[in-house]
């Protein structure tokens, strides 16, 4: 109880080093809206969780596709556990430690539209969204009947006991990674570009500090994915430091080669591509895996947020390039390394990856990642453009309040008071002037 409820508090510290780390990214006039979105969705997502998002995501008698209300309102949620899902731990803290997942999510989705958000319509896209997308995805991935998990035997969904022999996803490279990037490319299509295409991190250090805490707190995401403290959930937080640290370097380095510059953003986005890639594949790799999962996600998450510019994508600060492209590479990585004595660790059996023989694992993982890229994205359209057509809720700002910016457009507040009269200022000449002080 106590190693996953500490575990929960490690994934909690991750949505406000989220907003750090965007902030930091962003120009100095978005830098406090977007912390005030993650901390938002986090609220949001809260009180959906409770009124009926962990029994969609969670409930043990849906059906293939998502959960039913059993446990809406967490009824039937307290100290005995989740049968076939996690009997080991009270329901209730499972709940708990889930709901920070669940949180996260769709925060992550905002780096795709950064300094062009309306908080509002944004937060009523988060509690849909989490409804719609992340529960269904959720549940297919983790839930005991979810397809995901029993894509290999989709026979015995129905059954007392499914054989839950399917995808490998061991914290969430589908639920959390894929859909929240494919969900931001969605958004940013959507939206389109931003006014001023112009960007530069204007805060290098809450960049550090942001990816600090993120690493901090992807200890407890993919450790406490063990969900007791075996040796399992050991090796799941040893090989995400090593992926973490080989992404931060390799990103650091291919900027090296064609810059002649060590990049303190790409050191931090390089570590954040190697925690994404190796999310889902923590609880079933070696240590010698994870250097290669590492490498690779520095390199291909770095030409991906270039590729982006080809196909004129506006992905601010790169949630697709990193968390869309990072978690297909990771789950496709785990197919092909995981090995059967990781499992062994705490007492699961595995039938291995490609290297171990089983070819088709490759198959389930891409099978379930393009479903759920697929999902993510064509839902998370059409939500948003539901909202859109609302009176009210048009999702852009005005452009008058994108050149003011997120901090005092939607909060008339500022991250950095730089002068005592800045909120009068902003009423002043359009705001041309609060604009000239704060770029």
């Amino acid at each position: 109880v106590g190693f996953l409820t500490w575990g929960a508090a490690l994934v909690f510290v991750m949505t406000p080093g989220l907003g750090l780390f965007y902030s930091g990214m962003s120009g100095a006039k978005n830098a406090l809206s977007l912390i005030m979105v993650c901390m938002l969705a986090f609220a949001v997502v809260t009180v959906q969780w409770v009124l009926f998002g962990f029994s969609l995501a969670f409930s043990e008698s849906g059906g293939a596709f998502i959960g039913d209300f059993a446990h809406g309102g967490l009824e039937g949620v307290g100290a005995q556990g989740l049968l076939l899902t996690a009997p080991q731990v009270p329901s209730v803290l499972y709940a708990m430690y889930q709901l920070m997942f669940a949180t996260i999510t769709p925060a992550l989705i905002f780096g795709s539209v950064a300094e062009r958000i309306r908080l509002v319509p944004a937060m009523l896209f988060v509690f849909l969204w989490a409804t719609v997308v992340y529960d269904p995805v959720a549940y297919w991935t983790w839930a005991a009947r979810g397809w995901i998990h029993n894509i290999s035997c989709l026979d015995t969904i129905s059954s007392a006991a499914p054989c839950n022999i399917g995808g490998y996803d061991f914290a969430g490279g589908g639920p959390v990674h894929i859909a929240s990037g494919f969900a931001g490319l969605a958004y940013c299509i959507k939206l389109g570009k931003r006014r001023h295409l112009v960007h530069k991190a204007h805060n290098m250090s809450n960049v550090f500090l942001g990816t600090a805490l993120l690493w901090f707190g992807w200890f407890g995401f993919n450790g406490g994915s063990a969900v007791a403290a075996t040796p399992r959930a050991a090796m799941a937080a040893f090989v995400t430091t090593i992926a973490a640290a080989c992404g931060a370097l390799s990103w650091a380095m291919w900027d090296y080669v064609h810059t002649g510059k060590i990049s303190g953003l790409g050191y931090c986005s390089g570590a954040v591509a190697g925690l994404v890639a190796i999310t889902p594949a923590s609880g079933y790799v070696a240590p010698w895996a994870s250097i290669i999962i590492g490498v690779l996600a520095g390199v291909v998450c770095n030409l991906s947020c270039n590729i982006k510019n080809l196909f004129g994508l506006d992905d601010t600060l790169d949630a697709w390039g990193v968390h869309g492209i990072g978690g297909l590479l990771g789950n496709i990585l785990t197919g092909i390394f995981a090995q059967k004595w990781i499992g062994q660790l705490d007492g699961t059996v595995l039938d291995g990856g490609w290297i171990e023989g089983n070819w088709r694992q490759v198959g389930y993982q891409l099978a379930g990642s393009i479903a759920i890229a697929s999902w993510s994205f064509v839902v998370s359209y059409i939500l948003l453009t539901g909202i859109d057509a609302l009176p009210g809720l048009h999702i852009r700002p005005s452009s008058e309040e994108e050149d003011l910016g997120g901090d005092l457009g939607e909060m008339g507040e500022v991250a950095y008071e730089l002068v005592p009269q800045a909120p009068a200022l902003a009423q002043v000449d359009g705001g041309t002037t609060m604009k000239s002080l704060l770029e």
